[in-house]
């Protein structure tokens, strides 16, 4: 039997005016994605949830950041890969619609553009890699649940 690897990573529902989420199309997946990255040896999730939001959106200010839940999610089968996912919901005060920004990390993401912008979430199965596994928890002064187009 194969040893599981497990990797560490902080996920992050930015959130502004309550029911507006962060997202940003990327490139090597399909689907949204929300800011997050793996743990560098040594740091906390806390700790590396602002250096990822720092480093993938530009991002350097969020407020009232709480995390939401850890799960353990199958990134691949063989060889056996679980992703450790902190979860963690935090609000900014962002004007802008959209932007894009390059990824500033160092790694093998450094130099890629990412395109952002706000939606309106619903609760299952339109971003990439699960992401929106908790999108669900997150507070809503709407009530809405639709997820917007990559048009709007």
């Amino acid at each position: 039997m194969t040893d599981v690897t497990y990797v560490q990573k902080a996920c992050a529902y930015i959130t502004r005016d309550t029911d507006e989420l962060l997202v940003f199309e990327g490139p090597g997946h399909d689907g949204l994605q929300i800011p997050k990255g793996t743990l560098e040896d040594g740091e906390s999730p806390r700790e590396a949830l602002f250096r990822e939001v720092l480093e993938e959106s530009g991002l350097g200010t969020l407020n009232g950041t709480r995390h939401l839940t850890t799960d353990i999610w199958t990134r691949r089968e063989e060889p056996p890969k679980r992703y450790v996912r902190h979860f963690f919901h935090a609000t900014v005060h962002e004007p802008r619609d959209r932007w894009t920004h390059t990824v500033t990390d160092g790694g093998d993401e450094h130099g890629a553009e990412f395109e952002f912008r706000w939606v309106r979430p619903r609760r299952t199965g339109t971003f990439a890699l699960d992401l929106d596994d908790y999108v669900g928890v997150l507070p809503s002064t709407s009530g809405v649940d639709a997820v917007a187009s990559a048009s709007d």
